[in-house]
């Protein structure tokens, strides 16, 4: 488009955008008004300044997966080097993988099943770059498989793969990153015990890798049977999916209407329906159209409304669903009165989210020191960790015992 000047013509460039990631940075050229950017602003679209974010890590460290360089367990936390980049965060078993503002993507811990994504299986104790790409967006870890999104939707899987779990359509142990088909549509992911899902930008639904477990049931793929896939199958026909979450057989995932849906192995309640049935297919939790995000442990689920509450159900052995008890619920319980619960993680057997305030709390399982009070006590109620204010994100994980959490300066 070009309009008349005296002296010549001069040109108007199109409005573009590239990110953010998470919240912050990105990039935007060409000429905007003042409409267009409000509107992107309005969407968490328009590009946000990078603040200084610091990495922290505490729990079990058997193989490395704290990134302190040892193998010491913490029961408190430790600062994961000195670099202020950190941009998001997920734990595996025993391993790490984090992108750094700059668009790097970072592992280590436990590498046995080519998990870190280096080329080999020997374990890291300090953080190894992947390649040398600086695109990657959004990562999920598995037990011992990993998957990363870069910013243009392509997506990258690698490690243990004997289920499928790495959608490559085969059953090959990846040591290095391999895209997952040619496709520049996939937006958000998860990753559990030997499945994945993931929501592309069109609200589909896919799902691969186990569909079945080693105790009869499950259904975790969303097919309406326990096979194994090893591409992904998409999950139902809605085009509505937003946020998919994985546990320990069993998969679950909110519609942008605020749905809470629920599928696969459900013998300690969580599928939320308030029995102990598996099922092959999803299932919605209750009725409200209110759920805003989804968090999975080993064999619990957290869940958060649009109102800032937060909610638990599933296996409660170690007081991971937040009650002040160890009873199991196969419907959602609220846990306290609160309104100000914002981002959520499920560990193995343990649960950690963070307030609106900028503090960090954890709950269940202690046994290595994973809620970060300096001891190794369970509690089966939220307690804080630590005194800061400006924590702002949490790591993503399913079968580990440690937590790492980013705080912004």
């Amino acid at each position: 488009m070009s309009g008349k000047w005296p002296g010549g013509f001069i040109k108007k460039t199109a409005p573009t955008v590239v990110g953010p990631v998470d919240g912050e940075g990105g990039s935007a050229s060409g000429i905007w008004t003042l409409d267009q950017v409000a509107d992107y602003e309005s969407q968490g679209l328009w590009p946000m300044p990078i603040l200084d974010k610091e990495l922290y890590a505490w729990g079990n460290n058997s193989a490395g997966q704290l990134g302190d360089g040892t193998t010491t367990t913490r029961n408190s936390p430790v600062q994961v080097g000195a670099l202020t980049t950190w941009l998001n965060i997920s734990s595996g078993y025993n391993s790490t993988i984090a992108i750094k503002t700059d668009g790097t993507l970072w592992t280590w811990g436990n590498n046995a099943q080519g998990q870190l994504g280096d080329g080999t299986t020997v374990n890291k104790s300090s953080p190894i770059q992947v390649g040398a790409l600086t695109t990657w967006s959004q990562s999920a870890a598995g037990h011992s498989h990993s998957l990363v999104t870069t910013t243009d939707g392509k997506l990258y899987s690698f490690g243990q793969n004997n289920y499928g779990q790495l959608g490559t359509n085969n059953t090959t142990l990846y040591s290095s990153p391999v895209q997952v088909g040619a496709l520049t549509t996939w937006l958000n992911l998860a990753a559990g015990y030997s499945h994945s899902i993931a929501v592309k930008t069109d609200g589909t639904l896919w799902a691969w890798g186990r569909g079945g477990t080693p105790f009869g049931g499950g259904g975790q793929l969303g097919q309406g049977n326990t096979t194994n896939y090893s591409s992904p199958v998409q999950v139902g026909a809605l085009t509505t999916w937003s946020k998919p979450a994985c546990g320990n057989y069993f998969s679950l995932a909110i519609t942008t209407d605020g749905k809470l849906y629920a599928w696969g192995y459900g013998t300690q309640g969580q599928m939320g329906q308030g029995n102990t049935t598996s099922y092959s297919s999803p299932v919605q939790v209750g009725a409200l159209t209110t759920w805003a995000d989804v968090a999975a442990g080993n064999l619990h689920i957290l869940a958060t409304k649009t109102d800032g509450t937060l909610w638990t159900f599933g296996y409660n052995a170690q007081g991971q669903l937040g009650q002040g008890n160890t009873t199991n619920y196969s419907s959602p319980v609220q846990v306290g009165a609160l309104t100000t619960w914002s981002k959520i993680t499920g560990g193995r057997t343990f649960s950690a989210a963070l307030k609106t305030d900028g503090t960090l709390w954890g709950w269940g399982d202690n046994g290595s020191g994973q809620l970060g009070q300096g001891n190794t006590t369970n509690y089966s109620s939220p307690v804080q960790v630590g005194a800061l204010t400006t924590w702002t994100a949490i790591s993503k994980g399913v079968t580990g015992y440690q937590t790492l959490a980013i705080t912004k300066s």
